[in-house]
C-alpha cells in the first residue's frame, strides 16, 4: 500500500511536490525557527494529542454507555468540537493559502505556474485539515457506531459511520472555505495596506466568534426543541444545528419538520466552496500583482508619542519592546488571544453568576476556582508566546548592546510578564469581587491571588535566561503533548488547591494567615532561587539543540598490540 501510494506520488510533477512540502511545513513560520528545527515532529505531537483526546472519548464511551436520549447532545458535541478546532486551525494558517510577497518575489520569477502554487498549497490545506479530522474522529466515531446505532444490525451501524464522517469532513469544509471566502473577498476589494490592516482585526474577530459560539452556544436535546418556534431563530443562526440535521437526514432519523435546516447545510456548503474557489482564483489571478506592486510595511503616523517610564530605563526598554512586538505581530496576538478568550469566558461566567444590583452575597467555590483558573491562564499565555520569535535579523541590535549582566534583563522580563498578566487580573477580579460580602473574605481571596500570581510569574520563568521574542525557536525541543497534558494536571491541582485549601480557610482567619504566610514564603523562595540562577546566566539567541555523536556500532574493538619481545631475536 505504501508503495502504490509513493509510485503515485512521483507521478506527479517536481514543482508541485516541492511546493507542497514547503506549504505543509509552513504552518510555523520558517523565519522564527531554529535551523535544528524538525517540523514533522512538531506537528506529529499535536496529532497525538488528538488521538490521544479521541482515545479517551472512544474508551469512555464504550466503558459507560450514555442513555439513548444523549445521543444527540454527542452527536451536537462532536460536529462542534470539530468545527472548533477547524476554525482555530484556520486563524492560526490565516494567510498560508493566498499568496504572500515571499511568494511572489521568489517564484514569480521561476517559470512556475500560478495554478501551480494554488494546487500545492490547497493539497497542503487539506493534508493539514484531514490529518485534523482523522486524528480527532477515528476512535470515537467507532465507538458511537457501535453505542448508538450496533442495535440495529451492521447496516445501521454501516450507515450512522458513513453519515457521521461525511457530515464532519462537510462541517469542516464549510467553516474553512467560509474563512477562505471572507479572506478572498477583503484582499480583492481592499487596497494592500488596508487589507494588511484589517486582515489581523478579522483574524481576531473570527478566533472569538469561533470560540463564543463554541462555549455559549446551547444545544437541542429533543425533536421538541427542533419544533418549537421560539428556538428557530437559534436554528437558523447556527451552523452545528444545520450540520446535525444533515447528519440525522443521512442517517435516516430527522424529524420531517427539520428538513428545512437540512437545506440550510447543503446551500451553506455549496455557497462557501463556490466562494472559496472564485477567491482563490482571483486572488492568484488578479491580487497576486498588488503583494509586489504595493508595500506591505505602513509608514509611521506623524504625532504626539508619548512614552511612559515604569522603573528604570532598562524596565522600560523590555516592557515597551514587549508590547510594541506583540502589537506588531499577528500570530502572537492570535495565541495570546487564546489564553486570555478563556480568561474572559471565566469572567463572563462570573458576571452572569453575580448578585444583581443591590444586593450581595458571600464567596462561592466556584468564584475562587474561576479566578485561579483567570490568574493561572492569564501568567500561561504570556509565557507561551514569550519563546516565539517576531524578527530574527534584528537581534544582532539587541546583542551588540547588552553592556549589563543577564541579571538585570532577565529581572526586567520578570517584571513586565507581572505587569501585563498578573496586575490586569488582579484588578479585574478586584471590580469582578464588589458585589460579595463580607470585605474581609473578599480581602484575603485578593492577597491569596495575588501571591499566587507572584509564584506563577517565577515558576514560569525558570530557566527562561532570554529577552522575549528574540530567540529562534526550537518546536522539536519541546513536547507539546507533555506540555499540553502538563496544563491540564495544572488546572486540576488549581482547583483542588481552591476547593480543598483556600476556600475553607477563608472563613477562619488564623488557617488564613496560615496561608498566607506558606505562599509569602513559598513566592519568596522561589524569588531568590531564580535570582541566584540568574547570577551566573547567559542570554541566548538561538535554539539548538544537544549534540550528540551517534556510533553505528560497525568497527570490532582491536586487541592491544603485544609488546615485542627483548633479546637478540627481537633486534
Amino acid at each position: 500500500m505504501r508503495k502504490a501510494i509513493r509510485k503515485t506520488l512521483d507521478r506527479l510533477p517536481l514543482e508541485f511536490r516541492v511546493l507542497y512540502r514547503q506549504s505543509l511545513l509552513r504552518v510555523v513560520d520558517l523565519e522564527a525557527l531554529s535551523i535544528e528545527a524538525d517540523i514533522p515532529s512538531f506537528l506529529g505531537q499535536f496529532a497525538g494529542i488528538l488521538i490521544l483526546i479521541t482515545l479517551f472519548r472512544a474508551i469512555f464511551t464504550l466503558w459507560l454507555p450514555p442513555p439513548p436520549t444523549f445521543a444527540w447532545h454527542t452527536e451536537q458535541s462532536a460536529i462542534s468540537n470539530m468545527m472548533l478546532v477547524i476554525g482555530l486551525i484556520s486563524v492560526l494558517t490565516w494567510d498560508n493559502t493566498f499568496p504572500d510577497r515571499r511568494d511572489a518575489m521568489v517564484l514569480g520569477p521561476l517559470p512556475v505556474r500560478p495554478r501551480t502554487i494554488l494546487m500545492a498549497k490547497i493539497a497542503a490545506t487539506g493534508a493539514l485539515l484531514g490529518l485534523a479530522i482523522v486524528c480527532l474522529n477515528i476512535a470515537s466515531s467507532v465507538a458511537w457506531s457501535l453505542v448508538f446505532a450496533a442495535p440495529g444490525g451492521p447496516i445501521a451501524f454501516l450507515r450512522f459511520l458513513t453519515a457521521y464522517w461525511f457530515t464532519i469532513v462537510a462541517a469542516s469544509t464549510f467553516l474553512y472555505c467560509s474563512v477562505l471566502t471572507l479572506q478572498g473577498l477583503t484582499a480583492y476589494l481592499l487596497p494592500r495596506r488596508l487589507f494588511l490592516r484589517l486582515s489581523a482585526l478579522f483574524q481576531l474577530a473570527a478566533f472569538g466568534l469561533f470560540l463564543s459560539a463554541y462555549f455559549l452556544a446551547p444545544f437541542i436535546e429533543s425533536t421538541a426543541g427542533l419544533a418549537a418556534a421560539r428556538n428557530h431563530p437559534f436554528l437558523a443562526a447556527s451552523p452545528v444545528v444545520w450540520f446535525f440535521a444533515l447528519f440525522n437526514q443521512c442517517n435516516g432519523t430527522l424529524p420531517g419538520d427539520a428538513l428545512w435546516l437540512a437545506r440550510r447545510a447543503w446551500i451553506g456548503l455549496g455557497c462557501s466552496v463556490f466562494g472559496a474557489i472564485v477567491s482563490l482564483l482571483v486572488c492568484y489571478l488578479h491580487t497576486m500583482r498588488k503583494t509586489v506592486e504595493e508595500p506591505d510595511l505602513v509608514p509611521a503616523r506623524r504625532g504626539f508619542h508619548f512614552t511612559p517610564r515604569m522603573g528604570g530605563s532598562l524596565q522600560s526598554a523590555v516592557l515597551l519592546f514587549i508590547v510594541r512586538s506583540l502589537r506588531r505581530s499577528r500570530q502572537h496576538r492570535v495565541i495570546l488571544a487564546f489564553f486570555f478568550a478563556i480568561v474572559a469566558a471565566c469572567a463572563l461566567a462570573l458576571v452572569h453568576q453575580a448578585p444583581r444590583i443591590g444586593s450581595t452575597s458571600q464567596i462561592s467555590p466556584d468564584f475562587a476556582i474561576m479566578t485561579i483558573l483567570m490568574m493561572g491562564f492569564a501568567v500561561l499565555g504570556f509565557r507561551a508566546v514569550f519563546p516565539l520569535p517576531i524578527s530574527l535579523t534584528a537581534n544582532w541590535v539587541l546583542r551588540i548592546t547588552q553592556v549589563r549582566p543577564p541579571e538585570d534583563y532577565i529581572t526586567a522580563v520578570r517584571r513586565s510578564l507581572f505587569l501585563l498578566a498578573v496586575i490586569p487580573t488582579w484588578f479585574t477580579v478586584v471590580f469582578l469581587s464588589l458585589p460579595y460580602r463580607p470585605l474581609f473574605e473578599m480581602g484575603e481571596h485578593l492577597a491569596v491571588l495575588l501571591l499566587f500570581g507572584f509564584i506563577l510569574v517565577d515558576l514560569a520563568l525558570i530557566g527562561f535566561h532570554k529577552i522575549p521574542f528574540t530567540c529562534s525557536y526550537f518546536p522539536g525541543k519541546s513536547n507539546f503533548q507533555f506540555l499540553f497534558w502538563g496544563a491540564l494536571a495544572g488546572v486540576m491541582l488549581m482547583t483542588i488547591f481552591a476547593m480543598s485549601v483556600e476556600f475553607p480557610a477563608l472563613h477562619h482567619p488564623g488557617q488564613c494567615a496560615l496561608l498566607l504566610v506558606v505562599l509569602a514564603a513559598a513566592a519568596a523562595g522561589w524569588r531568590a532561587f531564580n535570582r541566584q540562577r540568574a547570577r551566573s546566566a547567559v542570554l541566548y539567541f538561538e535554539e539548538l539543540p544537544p549534540q550528540v555523536i551517534t556510533t553505528l556500532g560497525l568497527t570490532q574493538p582491536q586487541p592491544p598490540l603485544a609488546e615485542p619481545k627483548q633479546g637478540p631475536a627481537a633486534v
